[in-house]
């Protein structure tokens, strides 16, 4: 806590494993687990927050770091997004290491780690879209074993952590193709997207994954852009496309994600500029993808 907080926190737990981190959550439902704490402390800092106690996961050696199973990487919950950003994560899974580093200024890529930003599910959060393209899955930890969730599920609502439960792991498929994120901020350099697009080439199954982030409260799939697009793309040949095809394949994913408004009315110039971006971002990394 800092002396901004405006109570101090009753209790702080530090375990040094996952399950210790589930039994004191069980134990103390009341209590919130804390990593690198970049949105937990401004929380908390503003007012919006008093936990009555906290469980540290800075000791939980065994979510910091990664694992390949069964051709897929499973990603500790507790990485950083300085971590996530280095060569030789980048190469595992390339758009996941692009969003960590446009995280933000050196300490919040330090602290922030793959977790906080899935539980924390701003909209803004950058890893969400590249998870939501990747279609990963969480590992949740609680005090009855654990069980997997689709990332997508979480991030909807459609599932929410029962008390005791921790985020452990992340399951994210190696798919050895292309894949792209790119966003677009409001100001110069690292900093909250006003719009993101994280695109994904799977030669396996011959599909195009694409999802659009800061737009929504999560991220959103445009399935028909995907299905269009993917029906055009010579899998068996160099996968070029003609450039009219890139810029209609923009245009359908910003009008998929941010639709006219009924009635035949005109969208407001700023939500017309906010479509622009994402039309931009989307085509640009379609053509990166495929070069």
């Amino acid at each position: 806590m800092t002396t901004h907080a405006p109570q101090a926190a009753q209790s702080v737990t530090l375990p040094a494993t996952l399950d210790a981190a589930v039994a004191a959550l069980t134990a103390m439902p009341a209590a919130v687990p804390v990593a690198g704490g970049t949105d937990l402390m401004a929380a908390v800092n503003r007012g919006q927050l008093r936990p009555a106690g906290l469980v540290g996961l800075g000791r939980v050696n065994e979510i910091r770091g990664w694992q390949y199973q069964d051709g897929h990487a499973l990603l500790g919950a507790g990485l950083t997004h300085a971590r996530m950003g280095r060569p030789d994560f980048a190469a595992l899974i390339p758009a996941l290491a692009a969003a960590a580093r446009a995280a933000g200024p050196p300490q919040i890529r330090n602290a922030g780690t793959l977790g906080g930003n899935i539980v924390s599910a701003a909209p803004t959060g950058d890893s969400l879209p590249v998870l939501a393209a990747l279609e990963a899955e969480l590992v949740v930890a609680g005090p009855g074993g654990t069980r997997e969730i689709p990332v997508s599920y979480l991030l909807a609502g459609r599932e929410l952590l029962a008390p005791g439960e921790l985020v452990g792991f992340v399951r994210v498929p190696l798919l050895h193709a292309p894949q792209v994120f790119l966003k677009a901020t409001g100001r110069t350099g690292p900093g909250r997207a006003t719009a993101s697009v994280a695109l994904v080439l799977d030669p396996a199954r011959r599909g195009v994954r694409c999802a659009v982030g800061a737009i929504a409260p999560m991220p959103l799939r445009p399935l028909e852009a995907e299905r269009w697009i993917a029906s055009l793309i010579d899998w068996d040949g160099d996968r070029g496309l003609a450039p009219e095809a890139l810029t209609a394949f923009g245009e359908y994913v910003a009008a998929a994600c941010i639709p006219d408004q009924q009635g035949g009315e005109q969208l407001p110039p700023a939500v017309l500029h906010l479509r622009r971006t994402v039309a931009a971002l989307a085509r640009r990394a379609l053509g990166r993808a495929l070069s």
